[in-house]
C-alpha cells in the first residue's frame, strides 16, 4: 500500500488554474476587449454559426474593411502581433486555438495582464482586440485550424500598422506557450 498524502504536503502544493468563464484562463478580460460567444444552429445538414452581425454595437462591426483566413498547422503559433491603430475581430472556424493577448498599454487598467481564450469548433467565439494588445494564436488541435480575421484598417504595404515580436521572446511578453500540465 502506497504512503498517504499529509495535509501538510497538500497544502504546500499549487493549486490548479481554474476557469472562472468557460475556455479562458486571466485574472481579469483586459480592458475593452469583448468576447463573443457564437450561437452554433445545427441539424441533419451540418451546422451553421453566425459570425457577425451589423447591429452588434458591442463588437464595433461597422469598422471592420475587410476579411481574411489565416490557415495554421497543428502546433503552429502565430505571435506576437500588435496595432497602434487597427482593431481585430477574430473567429476561429476550423480546428480549436489558444488566443493569447497581453495588455501592452501603459495607461490601461489592465497593463500587463495576459489572457487565454481557447475557441473554434468546440467552442464558437468572436473576439474583439482593440490597439495597443499584443496577440498571439497557436494551433492546439490536431488538424489545420482556420481563423477568420476582420481587421478595421486595409491592410497596406508601405504602412503596415503592425509590430511583431518572436512568440519565443519573454523579453517583451512574458509568456510561455507550453501546454499548461496540471
Amino acid at each position: 500500500m502506497g504512503s498517504v498524502l499529509s495535509m501538510e504536503d497538500f497544502d504546500r502544493m499549487e493549486r490548479p488554474r481554474i476557469q472562472g468563464r468557460p475556455s479562458f484562463y486571466g485574472e481579469t478580460l483586459i480592458k475593452d476587449v469583448v468576447i463573443k460567444e457564437l450561437s452554433l444552429f445545427a441539424d441533419e445538414r451540418g451546422f451553421l454559426v453566425e459570425i457577425m452581425r451589423s447591429d452588434d454595437d458591442e463588437m464595433k462591426p461597422l469598422n471592420i474593411k475587410q476579411a481574411i483566413a489565416s490557415y495554421s498547422y497543428p502546433g503552429m503559433i502565430k505571435g506576437w502581433h500588435l496595432h497602434s491603430e487597427q482593431e481585430d475581430y477574430l473567429v476561429c472556424v476550423t480546428g480549436m486555438v489558444k488566443l493569447v493577448l497581453y495588455d501592452y498599454r501603459e495607461d490601461s487598467e489592465t497593463y500587463k495582464v495576459i489572457n487565454e481564450i481557447f475557441m473554434g469548433e468546440k467552442h464558437p467565439r468572436a473576439v474583439y482586440i482593440p490597439p495597443g494588445i499584443f496577440h498571439g494564436i497557436k494551433n492546439i488541435g490536431h488538424e489545420m485550424s482556420v481563423v477568420i480575421g476582420m481587421p478595421s484598417l486595409f491592410y497596406d504595404p508601405e504602412n503596415v500598422d503592425e509590430r511583431r515580436v518572436n512568440p519565443l521572446d519573454k523579453d517583451i511578453v512574458p509568456y510561455d506557450w507550453d501546454c499548461k500540465m496540471e
